[in-house]
């Protein structure tokens, strides 16, 4: 069992170290999936302006009306191939963030395991006779630490999964699902 008081609140640190850094891991990763795609809107609308003053130039510059209404004719035509590739490019992000993401979690929580398999020996172990109790009861808030811990995990997974429902839905408002 711990020795003292100190050994036990450096163990409780530990685990919440762990918690923040996992959190801090998974925001961060849903954060730059998040700057992906806004440099990937900014891009797309810089091509679609580029793309417009380009048609706008040809057509100011048609020698005769049946050459003019051409030109409003093609520029008028969506762009399929850049909307496919558009679309391309966020499912990648999206993927990507879900699989960093999740190798990230998986990776702190087996981390937290680990750790907290560890104190649960170190309290068990040299347990006096008549001290059964006190260490079910710090093994107790030992998983009930690590149930916060997995819940942290979820939740920031959930928080992933939202964020990747809203680009898509932003994603479905630049580019119309094709029928």
């Amino acid at each position: 069992m711990f020795t003292n008081p100190e050994q036990f609140a450096s163990a409780t640190k530990t685990l919440f170290e762990l918690q923040m850094m996992t959190f801090n891991a998974l925001t961060s990763k849903a954060v730059q999936g998040v700057e992906q795609v806004v440099a990937l809107n900014m891009a797309t609308a810089k091509n679609s302006v580029a793309g417009s003053m380009a048609a706008g130039k040809e057509i100011s510059e048609a020698k005769d009306p049946k050459a003019a209404m051409a030109a409003v004719a093609s520029a008028a035509k969506p762009d399929m191939a850049g909307a496919v590739e558009y679309t391309e490019q966020v499912k990648v992000i999206i993927d990507d963030i879900r699989k960093e993401f999740n190798e990230a979690a998986d990776a702190h929580l087996a981390e937290a395991k680990s750790a907290l398999t560890a104190l649960i020996y170190d309290v068990t172990q040299n347990v006096k006779p008549g001290s059964e109790n006190a260490v079910e009861i710090i093994k107790t808030a030992i998983e009930n630490a690590f149930k916060g811990y997995e819940q942290v995990t979820l939740a920031t997974r959930q928080a992933v999964e939202t964020v990747e429902a809203q680009i898509a839905k932003a994603t479905e408002k630049v580019i119309p699902k094709q029928q």
